[in-house]
């Protein structure tokens, strides 16, 4: 069996993609399901992120497993195959080992370095280890992943190279003022109780907003989060209100972050134009804020009291939004308006189109040189950083007809050191008002798919700041120098887990040896005694201890060595020269295989803490 990795990030798809193809809590446990009924698969989880969806399993067929794994990623992401094709990645066995532990490290965060990700990563594995889909390989390896991602952090400085999300997006709304100062004294709204919105609330909380009010669509989530900000000593006042109360809070909000797990708008773009032009039911807004962050004027000590106006429960609305119910396998702390999400009807995966996929990863096992390659020619054009391979005009995948593997993972190479500028997506139009225009009301939006309407940025006085801003604006980031270091951390840890995995492959084949050994001595001890029955028992034991270190010593060289060539790369296949020189029984191996992946100490769900 071989470790193999589909999917797609903010490195490879743009966020419209990645937006459509996001998985709900219920597509991930189907897919999973679904993984697992697979021929190819014996185990696997899945890692959903706002800014990646990958599929990690354990196969036993390379070819089959790309094309069943990218299958099924389309029809529960509801992305046709061919159009989610492009934009996928494949890694392989140590190729796949050393992404997710780049992944980790935070080296393929849109933020580098940023450590939210290990949280997500401890999910994927929990929900793996629930759903029991998750075996030895992928229990050691999404363990071994957060103990490597925890000694890059505490072993270099890479937390200086990037920081979450949401300080990150709080810097990209306060433009060049510091964040501490255009947060000071103003006042914020939270749509969403999960660990996003959780840490925005923090975040938010720490850097000095005056008040905050949760919105949540369980009520009981919403109050619990309040009372931990009032709780944190930051001096912030929080209080939970319902998700119909969120546009007259927006009317009052200087700052709102969104992190919900709604398939549909949670603010629409009438909901930001009305709270902007004066709110619902005649209320009047705070006055504009400049860009200085001059604090509103709301008199302190005293939790607002808010009518709930009555509003037209019309599609736009975000009462009718908090009435509807939420869409299969949305989070809580979702809240559905706007706009419904469309069922897709994934047809059956056409042969040729998997063919040209299998094949296009056979090599250099990687499909994300599909959704490059169209870009190569323009990028080499361009001049600017070119990628060294040339490829033949055509979109992706007739692009890719006429590549080799061995350019292929060459191009794999440049674009994993972030050396693929041709990748980005044509930047749009400025979203934060750089005219010195007065921003009214700022907003973050941390969801995916978004939370927000990307239309509101047009409102005047109203700020917006995305994931695809955000990865606009991580793109040109520089680079620290101890990203240099946590690459070399990442090297020596797939090393290490490399050799770990081959030795404990062929411990079985080792063990299994023994016992046919023991078994002889055994033999030849009853033999003897029914040839020499004379003998005492000191003089049967002498025999018997005898017999033992002969074999014991004889075994001792080459089980020794044959373990460590085991551990070197491409020393899988001394195990199976092991079973054909001794004649081992694949069954007794196999058997003393299934006995150890049945000891609790290797699946232990609470390792992965």
């Amino acid at each position: 069996m071989s470790l193999l990795v589909v999917g797609l990030s903010h490195r490879s798809a743009p966020v419209s993609v990645l937006e459509r193809a996001s998985l709900s809590a219920d597509a991930k446990v189907k897919l999973l399901h679904d993984t697992l009924a697979a021929e190819p698969a014996a185990e696997a989880t899945v890692l959903a992120t706002c800014n990646r969806i990958e599929l990690y399993a354990d196969v036993d067929k390379f070819h089959a497993g790309v094309a069943e794994l990218s299958t099924l990623l389309a029809q529960h992401s509801g992305v046709a195959l061919e159009e989610l094709t492009p934009y996928l990645y494949v890694h392989y066995e140590d190729r796949a080992v050393h992404h997710l532990f780049s992944v980790a490290c935070g080296l393929d965060s849109m933020v580098v370095g940023e450590g939210q990700i290990l949280g997500q990563i401890k999910d994927a594995l929990a929900l793996g280890q629930e759903l029991h889909t998750a075996g030895r390989l992928i229990n050691d390896l999404f363990q071994q992943a957060l103990r490597v991602g925890k000694r890059a952090h505490s072993e270099t400085g890479i937390d200086r190279a990037g920081q979450s999300l949401v300080t990150f997006g709080l810097e990209q709304l306060a433009v060049r003022e510091p964040v501490a100062d255009w947060a000071a004294g103003k006042r914020a709204l939270v749509i969403g109780a999960g660990s996003m919105s959780s840490l925005a609330a923090a975040t938010l909380a720490r850097v000095g907003v005056a008040e905050i009010a949760v919105a949540n669509r369980t009520a009981e989530r919403a109050e619990r989060l309040a009372e931990i900000l009032v709780a944190s000593g930051t001096g912030v006042r929080a209080w939970a209100v319902p998700m119909s109360a969120v546009a007259d809070e927006l009317a009052l909000a200087d700052v709102v972050v969104s992190c919900t797990g709604a398939t549909g708008l949670v603010l629409t773009g009438d909901d930001v134009a009305a709270a902007v032009s004066g709110g619902p039911a005649g209320h009047s807004p705070t006055p504009p804020l400049p860009e200085t962050g001059a604090a509103p004027q709301t008199p302190r000590g005293l939790r607002p009291q808010i009518p709930a106006p009555q509003r037209p429960a019309g599609p736009d609305s975000a009462e009718a939004g908090a009435q509807a119910p939420l869409a299969p396998g949305a989070a809580d702390g979702s809240a559905v308006a706007g706009r419904a999400p469309q069922p897709v009807a994934v047809a059956a995966p056409d042969a040729e189109l998997v063919a040209r996929l299998v094949a296009a990863a056979e090599g250099g096992r990687r499909l994300a040189d599909a959704g490059a390659a169209r870009t190569i020619t323009a990028a080499g054009q361009a001049g600017v950083d070119a990628c060294p391979v040339e490829v033949p005009a055509g979109d992706g995948r007739s692009a890719l007809a006429g590549v080799d593997a061995g350019s292929l993972e060459l191009h794999g190479a440049w674009a994993d050191q972030g050396g693929a500028p041709a990748q980005r997506q044509p930047r749009r139009e400025n979203r934060a008002h750089g005219d010195g225009a007065p921003v009214r009301l700022a907003l973050l939006d941390l969801a995916m798919p978004r939370d927000i309407d990307a239309a509101v940025h047009r409102i005047p006085g109203v700020r917006l700041v995305d994931i695809e801003s955000l990865a606009e604006a991580s793109a040109d980031a520089p680079m620290a120098a101890d990203v240099d270091a946590v690459r070399g951390i990442v090297a020596e840890e797939v090393a290490a887990f490399g050799a770990a995995q081959r030795a404990a492959h062929i411990t079985p084949t080792v063990v299994a040896l023994r016992a046919m050994a023991a078994e002889v001595v055994a033999m030849e001890v009853a033999r003897l005694d029914g040839r020499v029955p004379d003998l005492d028992e000191r003089q049967r034991a002498e025999v018997t201890q005898t017999v033992r270190r002969v074999v014991d010593k004889l075994l001792h060289a080459p089980t020794v060595r044959v373990k460590q060539l085991a551990s070197e790369p491409g020393g899988a296949g001394y195990a199976d020269a092991l079973r054909e020189l001794f004649d081992l029984d694949p069954q007794t191996v196999a058997s003393v295989s299934r006995a150890d992946a049945a000891d609790p100490k290797n699946d232990d769900p609470g390792r992965a803490s």
